[in-house]
C-alpha cells in the first residue's frame, strides 16, 4: 500500500518531534549537571555542551514548526523537559545528556536514511536536519574531555 504525502509528512514531524524532545532532556540534564559544578567547569560545561545543544534544540524546534506550517499539519510546542530523578554526580548527569543528544542523532539519521525527507520534505527541512545534526557531532567527545577534568 502507497504512503499519501500527508502521512509521509506526519510521520516526518513525529520523528523530528522525538529527536526534539530528546534534545530536550539533555538540555535538563545539562542543566542540573551544571547547578552542581565549580564556576570555571560549569562556564565550560556551558560552551562545550549546553550551547550547541541549546541552539540544536531550537533548531529542531524552528524546523519543526516551518515545515508544519508549510504544509497546513499540526504544530507542536515543545515544553521544556525534566531530567528525572536527580543523580547528584555531575558526570551522571552529562552521561545521560550525551546518551540523549546521541539518541536524537541516531533518530534524525534513521530519519535522513529513510529518504522520507527528500520524497517528501522540502530543501529546507533537509537543511534543518542537517544543521541539527551538525550541532550536536562533536558532544560526545566534548563531554569526554570535560568530565576528564572533573575533580582535577
Amino acid at each position: 500500500m502507497a504512503i499519501t504525502n500527508a502521512d509521509a509528512r506526519q510521520q516526518l514531524l513525529d520523528a523530528l518531534s522525538e529527536a526534539t524532545e530528546d534534545l530536550g532532556s539533555a538540555l535538563a540534564f545539562l542543566g542540573d549537571a551544571y547547578e552542581r559544578l565549580d564556576e570555571r567547569t560549569a562556564h565550560q560545561l556551558e560552551e562545550e555542551l549546553f550551547r550547541p545543544v541549546q541552539i540544536a534544540y531550537g533548531r529542531a524546534q524552528r524546523t519543526h514548526s516551518e515545515f508544519a506550517a508549510r504544509y497546513d499539519l499540526p504544530r507542536r510546542k515543545f515544553d521544556p523537559a525534566s531530567p528525572g530523578a536527580p543523580h547528584q554526580d555531575p558526570r551522571h548527569l552529562i552521561d545521560d545528556a550525551v546518551e540523549a543528544v546521541a539518541k536524537a542523532d541516531s533518530s534524525l539519521a534513521a530519519l535522513q536514511d529513510s529518504m522520507l525527507p527528500v520524497e517528501f520534505g522540502d530543501p529546507e527541512l533537509r537543511a534543518g536536519l542537517q544543521a541539527v545534526r551538525e550541532l550536536v557531532g562533536e558532544i560526545r567527545g566534548r563531554a569526554r574531555n570535560l568530565v576528564r577534568t572533573l575533580g582535577r
